[in-house]
């Protein structure tokens, strides 16, 4: 494996309530000196949650995505609260987004986008066995809750306002983990963190 560069200094050049620009003056191990920027996260990340209403029926939020402008259609998300395991800020997000908590969560795995510039990471969390329970989340307006049925994802991704790549790749993930439950390939297993209620 190759050795990671050698942080030489950083600076923060710009602090928002949501964002950390920051600049890293990297030495790589031969020699070569860069300057680098970056998107800084908290360590805890966020949770995104694949709700199973049914084995064939996921669902799905439409609501304001700012950075495009319009209504989206995706999965449930939100960030790890201090003090929150994995699966508690995802039965909470759950809860707040779609009206519904979880009584199997287990985490899939982690995803980065675009890791070159953002040190954001999300954890899939796929949630079964709902039941119905609403929490007051930070939603400006309600979130309209969407079924769609896995063996249609095909067709959600033709749809104009369902183009967040986290979701589209939980969501395929989530459905070949549930195939291989089917096909019982190893019926025990469980990813490492799941938890049942």
């Amino acid at each position: 494996m190759r050795k990671k560069p050698e942080i030489l200094n950083t600076q923060t050049l710009a602090r928002t309530r949501l964002f950390h620009i920051e600049q890293l003056d990297l030495r790589f191990a031969n020699g070569v000196e860069a300057r680098y920027e970056r998107l800084h996260s908290s360590s805890r990340g966020a949770v995104l949650v694949v709700p199973l209403l049914d084995r064939e029926t996921v669902l799905l939020i439409r609501e304001y995505a700012a950075g495009v402008h319009r209504y989206e259609l995706a999965l449930p998300k939100g960030r790890v609260e201090a003090g929150e395991t994995l699966l508690e800020a995802a039965d909470r997000e759950l809860k707040e987004e779609v009206g519904y908590g979880a009584r199997q969560l287990c985490h899939l795995t982690s995803l980065t986008l675009a890791p070159g510039y953002i040190g954001h990471v999300t954890h899939v969390i796929l949630a079964r066995e709902l039941y119905a329970e609403r929490a007051q989340g930070d939603e400006p307006e309600e979130i309209e809750v969407v079924p769609w049925p896995l063996a249609r994802l095909h067709e959600l991704l033709q749809q104009e306002d369902c183009t967040e790549a986290r979701s589209i790749a939980a969501l395929y993930l989530a459905r070949e983990w549930l195939q291989r439950q089917e096909r019982n390939e190893d019926p025990t297993h469980e990813p490492a963190n799941s938890h049942t209620r």
